[in-house]
Protein backbone atom coordinates (compact mmCIF):
# COMPACT_ATOMS: atom_id res chain seq x y z
CA UNK A 1 0.00 0.00 0.00
CA UNK A 2 1.41 3.36 -1.01
CA UNK A 3 1.13 6.12 1.60
CA UNK A 4 1.92 9.80 1.89
CA UNK A 5 4.10 10.71 4.85
CA UNK A 6 1.22 12.53 6.53
CA UNK A 7 -0.86 9.31 6.41
CA UNK A 8 1.70 7.27 8.34
CA UNK A 9 0.50 8.06 11.88
CA UNK A 10 -3.09 7.13 11.05
CA UNK A 11 -1.96 3.92 9.33
CA UNK A 12 0.13 2.88 12.33
CA UNK A 13 -2.85 3.29 14.64
CA UNK A 14 -5.38 1.55 12.41
CA UNK A 15 -3.50 -1.05 10.33
CA UNK A 16 -0.75 -3.60 10.77
CA UNK A 17 1.97 -4.38 8.25
CA UNK A 18 5.13 -6.39 8.75
CA UNK A 19 7.05 -4.27 6.22
CA UNK A 20 7.39 -0.48 6.20
CA UNK A 21 9.48 0.98 3.38
CA UNK A 22 10.48 4.64 3.72
CA UNK A 23 11.91 5.99 0.48
CA UNK A 24 13.14 9.48 -0.27
CA UNK A 25 16.00 11.96 -0.14
CA UNK A 26 14.77 14.29 2.63
CA UNK A 27 16.70 13.14 5.74
CA UNK A 28 14.65 15.00 8.36
CA UNK A 29 11.32 13.58 7.20
CA UNK A 30 12.87 10.13 6.76
CA UNK A 31 14.26 10.25 10.29
CA UNK A 32 11.02 11.46 11.84
CA UNK A 33 8.99 8.82 9.99
CA UNK A 34 11.38 6.06 11.05
CA UNK A 35 11.27 7.28 14.65
CA UNK A 36 7.46 7.18 14.67
CA UNK A 37 7.47 3.57 13.43
CA UNK A 38 10.10 2.53 15.98
CA UNK A 39 8.18 4.18 18.83
CA UNK A 40 4.88 2.61 17.76
CA UNK A 41 6.29 -0.91 17.73
CA UNK A 42 8.39 -0.40 20.84
CA UNK A 43 5.19 0.52 22.67
CA UNK A 44 3.61 -2.61 21.19
CA UNK A 45 6.28 -4.81 22.77
CA UNK A 46 8.83 -5.06 19.98
CA UNK A 47 11.79 -4.58 22.30
CA UNK A 48 14.56 -6.20 20.28
CA UNK A 49 16.00 -4.35 17.27
CA UNK A 50 18.61 -5.34 14.70
CA UNK A 51 20.07 -3.03 12.05
CA UNK A 52 21.66 -4.00 8.73
CA UNK A 53 23.47 -1.43 6.56
CA UNK A 54 23.08 -2.70 3.00
CA UNK A 55 25.90 -1.63 0.71
CA UNK A 56 27.79 -3.30 -2.12
CA UNK A 57 28.79 -6.83 -1.15
CA UNK A 58 26.19 -7.14 1.62
CA UNK A 59 25.57 -10.78 2.56
CA UNK A 60 21.80 -11.20 2.51
CA UNK A 61 22.02 -14.59 4.22
CA UNK A 62 22.95 -12.75 7.43
CA UNK A 63 19.60 -10.96 7.39
CA UNK A 64 17.68 -14.07 6.34
CA UNK A 65 19.21 -16.19 9.09
CA UNK A 66 18.60 -13.57 11.76
CA UNK A 67 14.99 -13.05 10.69
CA UNK A 68 14.42 -16.82 10.68
CA UNK A 69 15.88 -17.43 14.14
CA UNK A 70 13.30 -17.73 16.87
CA UNK A 71 14.30 -15.95 20.06
CA UNK A 72 14.67 -18.16 23.13
CA UNK A 73 12.12 -15.98 24.90
CA UNK A 74 9.97 -15.37 21.78
CA UNK A 75 10.65 -11.62 21.90
CA UNK A 76 8.99 -9.43 19.31
CA UNK A 77 11.65 -7.91 17.10
CA UNK A 78 12.13 -5.03 14.66
CA UNK A 79 14.61 -5.43 11.81
CA UNK A 80 15.99 -2.46 9.90
CA UNK A 81 17.51 -2.51 6.44
CA UNK A 82 19.23 0.75 5.52
CA UNK A 83 19.76 0.62 1.77
CA UNK A 84 22.46 2.60 -0.01
CA UNK A 85 20.42 2.10 -3.22
CA UNK A 86 16.77 1.30 -3.83
CA UNK A 87 17.81 -1.08 -6.63
CA UNK A 88 18.29 -4.52 -5.12
CA UNK A 89 20.06 -7.58 -6.48
CA UNK A 90 18.19 -10.89 -6.78
CA UNK A 91 19.36 -12.09 -3.36
CA UNK A 92 17.97 -8.94 -1.75
CA UNK A 93 14.66 -9.21 -3.51
CA UNK A 94 14.29 -12.83 -2.48
CA UNK A 95 15.20 -12.14 1.14
CA UNK A 96 12.63 -9.35 1.45
CA UNK A 97 9.92 -11.33 -0.33
CA UNK A 98 10.49 -14.31 1.95
CA UNK A 99 10.20 -12.05 5.00
CA UNK A 100 6.88 -10.65 3.76
CA UNK A 101 5.48 -14.07 2.85
CA UNK A 102 6.51 -15.51 6.22
CA UNK A 103 4.13 -12.96 7.79
CA UNK A 104 5.47 -13.57 11.30
CA UNK A 105 3.46 -11.34 13.68
CA UNK A 106 6.48 -11.14 16.01
CA UNK A 107 8.74 -9.61 13.35
CA UNK A 108 8.54 -6.20 11.68
CA UNK A 109 10.85 -4.93 8.94
CA UNK A 110 11.67 -1.24 8.46
CA UNK A 111 13.45 -0.39 5.21
CA UNK A 112 14.87 3.06 4.49
CA UNK A 113 16.28 3.90 1.08
CA UNK A 114 16.77 6.67 -1.47
CA UNK A 115 13.68 7.40 -3.55
CA UNK A 116 12.06 4.51 -5.40
CA UNK A 117 12.24 4.90 -9.15
CA UNK A 118 9.25 3.95 -11.31
CA UNK A 119 11.32 1.17 -12.86
CA UNK A 120 11.64 -0.53 -9.46
CA UNK A 121 8.00 -0.03 -8.44
CA UNK A 122 6.73 -1.49 -11.72
CA UNK A 123 8.61 -4.78 -11.36
CA UNK A 124 6.75 -8.02 -10.72
CA UNK A 125 8.72 -8.50 -7.51
CA UNK A 126 7.75 -5.13 -6.06
CA UNK A 127 4.09 -5.54 -6.98
CA UNK A 128 4.14 -8.89 -5.15
CA UNK A 129 5.26 -7.37 -1.82
CA UNK A 130 3.31 -4.11 -2.08
CA UNK A 131 -0.13 -5.37 -0.84
CA UNK A 132 1.39 -6.54 2.46
CA UNK A 133 3.63 -3.49 2.87
CA UNK A 134 3.32 0.18 3.75
CA UNK A 135 5.33 2.07 1.12
CA UNK A 136 5.92 5.67 2.19
CA UNK A 137 7.25 7.94 -0.54
CA UNK A 138 8.88 10.97 1.09
CA UNK A 139 9.30 13.90 -1.28
CA UNK A 140 11.34 17.04 -0.68
CA UNK A 141 9.16 20.03 0.12
CA UNK A 142 9.12 22.40 -2.84
CA UNK A 143 9.57 26.14 -2.63
CA UNK A 144 5.81 26.81 -2.72
CA UNK A 145 5.12 24.44 0.18
CA UNK A 146 8.07 25.44 2.35
CA UNK A 147 6.44 28.49 3.96
CA UNK A 148 3.41 26.42 5.03
CA UNK A 149 5.69 23.69 6.45
CA UNK A 150 7.70 26.28 8.36
CA UNK A 151 4.53 27.88 9.70
CA UNK A 152 3.29 24.55 11.07
CA UNK A 153 6.67 23.73 12.66
CA UNK A 154 6.89 27.16 14.26
CA UNK A 155 3.38 26.86 15.68
CA UNK A 156 4.35 23.55 17.31
CA UNK A 157 7.03 25.51 19.17
CA UNK A 158 4.66 28.29 20.19
CA UNK A 159 5.95 30.72 17.55
CA UNK A 160 3.65 32.79 15.35
CA UNK A 161 5.30 34.17 12.22
CA UNK A 162 3.81 36.56 9.68
CA UNK A 163 4.13 36.06 5.93
CA UNK A 164 7.18 38.29 5.57
CA UNK A 165 8.98 36.46 8.38
CA UNK A 166 8.25 33.11 6.74
CA UNK A 167 9.64 34.41 3.44
CA UNK A 168 12.89 35.52 5.08
CA UNK A 169 13.25 32.17 6.81
CA UNK A 170 12.44 30.28 3.58
CA UNK A 171 15.15 32.18 1.72
CA UNK A 172 17.61 31.47 4.53
CA UNK A 173 17.19 27.67 4.60
CA UNK A 174 16.71 27.18 0.81
CA UNK A 175 14.59 24.06 1.20
CA UNK A 176 16.94 22.29 3.62
CA UNK A 177 14.68 21.05 6.41
CA UNK A 178 17.53 20.16 8.76
CA UNK A 179 18.78 23.73 8.40
CA UNK A 180 15.21 24.93 8.98
CA UNK A 181 14.99 23.06 12.28
CA UNK A 182 18.33 24.58 13.34
CA UNK A 183 17.00 28.06 12.61
CA UNK A 184 13.77 27.36 14.52
CA UNK A 185 15.79 26.23 17.55
CA UNK A 186 17.92 29.36 17.21
CA UNK A 187 14.81 31.56 17.06
CA UNK A 188 13.45 29.93 20.21
CA UNK A 189 16.69 30.52 22.09
CA UNK A 190 17.34 34.05 20.93
CA UNK A 191 13.82 35.49 20.99
CA UNK A 192 14.13 35.87 24.79
CA UNK A 193 10.49 35.18 25.55
CA UNK A 194 9.18 34.04 28.92
CA UNK A 195 8.58 30.31 29.24
CA UNK A 196 5.10 29.39 28.06
CA UNK A 197 4.55 32.75 26.37
CA UNK A 198 3.76 32.87 22.66
CA UNK A 199 6.47 34.29 20.42
CA UNK A 200 5.39 36.60 17.60
CA UNK A 201 7.86 37.05 14.78
CA UNK A 202 8.00 39.58 12.00
CA UNK A 203 10.60 39.83 9.23
CA UNK A 204 12.69 42.38 11.15
CA UNK A 205 12.93 40.12 14.20
CA UNK A 206 13.90 37.09 12.09
CA UNK A 207 16.60 39.04 10.26
CA UNK A 208 17.96 40.39 13.56
CA UNK A 209 18.10 36.94 15.14
CA UNK A 210 19.82 35.49 12.07
CA UNK A 211 22.28 38.40 12.00
CA UNK A 212 23.05 37.96 15.70
CA UNK A 213 24.31 34.45 15.04
CA UNK A 214 27.53 34.59 13.04
CA UNK A 215 28.35 30.91 13.58
CA UNK A 216 29.09 28.72 10.62
CA UNK A 217 26.83 25.75 10.06
CA UNK A 218 27.27 22.38 8.35
CA UNK A 219 25.50 23.54 5.18
CA UNK A 220 28.09 26.28 4.65
CA UNK A 221 30.67 23.51 4.87
CA UNK A 222 28.95 21.42 2.20
CA UNK A 223 28.84 24.29 -0.28
CA UNK A 224 32.45 25.26 0.45
CA UNK A 225 33.48 21.67 -0.22
CA UNK A 226 31.50 21.51 -3.46
CA UNK A 227 33.31 24.55 -4.89
CA UNK A 228 36.70 23.31 -3.64
CA UNK A 229 37.30 26.19 -1.21
CA UNK A 230 39.77 24.34 1.03
CA UNK A 231 40.57 27.30 3.30
CA UNK A 232 36.92 28.01 4.04
CA UNK A 233 36.26 24.31 4.69
CA UNK A 234 38.97 24.24 7.33
CA UNK A 235 37.74 27.46 8.99
CA UNK A 236 34.16 26.16 9.13
CA UNK A 237 35.23 22.78 10.50
CA UNK A 238 37.33 24.46 13.19
CA UNK A 239 34.34 26.64 14.14
CA UNK A 240 31.96 23.66 14.28
CA UNK A 241 34.38 21.68 16.41
CA UNK A 242 34.87 24.65 18.72
CA UNK A 243 31.10 24.94 19.17
CA UNK A 244 30.93 21.32 20.27
CA UNK A 245 28.84 20.18 17.30
CA UNK A 246 28.53 16.38 17.27
CA UNK A 247 30.56 15.19 14.25
CA UNK A 248 27.81 12.81 13.11
CA UNK A 249 25.62 15.83 12.26
CA UNK A 250 28.37 17.16 10.01
CA UNK A 251 28.92 13.77 8.42
CA UNK A 252 25.19 13.30 7.80
CA UNK A 253 25.00 16.60 5.91
CA UNK A 254 27.90 15.63 3.65
CA UNK A 255 26.53 12.12 3.10
CA UNK A 256 23.10 13.50 2.23
CA UNK A 257 24.70 15.77 -0.39
CA UNK A 258 26.62 12.84 -1.88
CA UNK A 259 23.45 10.78 -2.24
CA UNK A 260 21.67 13.71 -3.88
CA UNK A 261 24.59 14.21 -6.29
CA UNK A 262 24.78 10.56 -7.38
CA UNK A 263 21.67 10.39 -9.63
CA UNK A 264 22.49 13.80 -11.10
CA UNK A 265 26.03 12.71 -11.97
CA UNK A 266 24.72 9.49 -13.50
CA UNK A 267 22.45 11.55 -15.75
CA UNK A 268 25.35 13.78 -16.74
CA UNK A 269 27.36 10.68 -17.64
CA UNK A 270 24.42 9.75 -19.89
CA UNK A 271 25.10 13.09 -21.62
CA UNK A 272 22.11 14.98 -20.27
CA UNK A 273 22.59 18.74 -19.86
CA UNK A 274 23.70 19.99 -16.44
CA UNK A 275 21.13 22.82 -16.27
CA UNK A 276 18.30 20.45 -17.22
CA UNK A 277 19.48 17.97 -14.59
CA UNK A 278 19.54 20.62 -11.85
CA UNK A 279 16.11 21.86 -12.86
CA UNK A 280 14.60 18.37 -12.74
CA UNK A 281 16.15 17.82 -9.30
CA UNK A 282 14.91 21.20 -7.99
CA UNK A 283 18.34 22.59 -7.14
CA UNK A 284 17.91 26.00 -5.54
CA UNK A 285 19.16 28.99 -7.53
CA UNK A 286 21.72 30.03 -4.90
CA UNK A 287 23.30 26.55 -5.03
CA UNK A 288 23.41 26.02 -8.78
CA UNK A 289 27.01 27.16 -9.19
CA UNK A 290 28.30 24.85 -6.45
CA UNK A 291 26.17 21.86 -7.40
CA UNK A 292 26.67 22.34 -11.14
CA UNK A 293 30.44 22.41 -10.74
CA UNK A 294 30.37 19.20 -8.70
CA UNK A 295 28.17 17.44 -11.27
CA UNK A 296 30.63 18.30 -14.03
CA UNK A 297 33.77 17.44 -12.02
CA UNK A 298 32.79 14.21 -10.28
CA UNK A 299 31.97 10.74 -11.56
CA UNK A 300 29.68 8.13 -10.01
CA UNK A 301 32.74 6.13 -8.94
CA UNK A 302 33.98 9.18 -7.01
CA UNK A 303 30.69 9.37 -5.09
CA UNK A 304 30.84 5.69 -4.16
CA UNK A 305 34.43 6.16 -2.96
CA UNK A 306 33.41 9.18 -0.88
CA UNK A 307 30.43 7.31 0.57
CA UNK A 308 32.72 4.47 1.55
CA UNK A 309 34.99 6.97 3.30
CA UNK A 310 31.90 8.37 5.06
CA UNK A 311 31.05 4.86 6.26
CA UNK A 312 34.50 4.54 7.80
CA UNK A 313 34.09 7.93 9.49
CA UNK A 314 30.74 6.80 10.89
CA UNK A 315 32.54 3.83 12.45
CA UNK A 316 35.17 6.14 13.92
CA UNK A 317 32.49 8.37 15.47
CA UNK A 318 30.91 5.29 17.05
CA UNK A 319 34.25 4.20 18.52
CA UNK A 320 34.71 1.26 16.14
CA UNK A 321 38.11 2.51 14.91
CA UNK A 322 40.93 4.66 16.24
CA UNK A 323 40.67 7.29 13.48
CA UNK A 324 39.98 10.91 14.51
CA UNK A 325 36.49 11.75 13.12
CA UNK A 326 37.22 15.46 12.68
CA UNK A 327 40.45 14.78 10.78
CA UNK A 328 38.62 12.32 8.53
CA UNK A 329 35.74 14.74 7.91
CA UNK A 330 38.33 17.33 6.93
CA UNK A 331 39.86 14.91 4.43
CA UNK A 332 36.42 13.95 3.13
CA UNK A 333 35.44 17.59 2.52
CA UNK A 334 38.75 18.28 0.76
CA UNK A 335 38.35 15.17 -1.38
CA UNK A 336 34.81 16.23 -2.32
CA UNK A 337 36.25 19.52 -3.54
CA UNK A 338 38.95 17.82 -5.59
CA UNK A 339 41.74 18.57 -3.10
CA UNK A 340 43.33 15.12 -2.75
CA UNK A 341 46.02 14.69 -0.11
CA UNK A 342 48.56 11.92 0.31
CA UNK A 343 47.07 10.90 3.67
CA UNK A 344 43.76 10.12 1.99
CA UNK A 345 45.30 7.10 0.40
CA UNK A 346 45.66 5.46 3.84
CA UNK A 347 42.21 6.07 5.33
CA UNK A 348 40.52 2.93 6.70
Amino acid sequence: MKLKVEQLARTLSSSSYNLYWLAGDEPLLLQESADSIRLHYRNAGFIEREIFNVERGFKWENFTQSAGNLSLFAEKKTFELRLASSKLDESGKQAIQEFVEEDNPDNVLLISSPKLEAGVMNTKWFKAIEPKSAIVQIWPINKDGLANWLSQRLLREGINADGAALQVLSDKVEGNLLAAMQEIEKLKLLANSEEGAAINLDAKTVMQVIADSSRYNVYNLVDAALVGDANRCQKILASLQEEGIFPLLVLNAITRELRLLLPMIEKRQQEQGVNAIMQSHHVWFNRKQAVGGAIQRLHAADIWRLLNHARLIDQAIKGMSSANPWDEISRLSLDLGGQQTASMQHVG
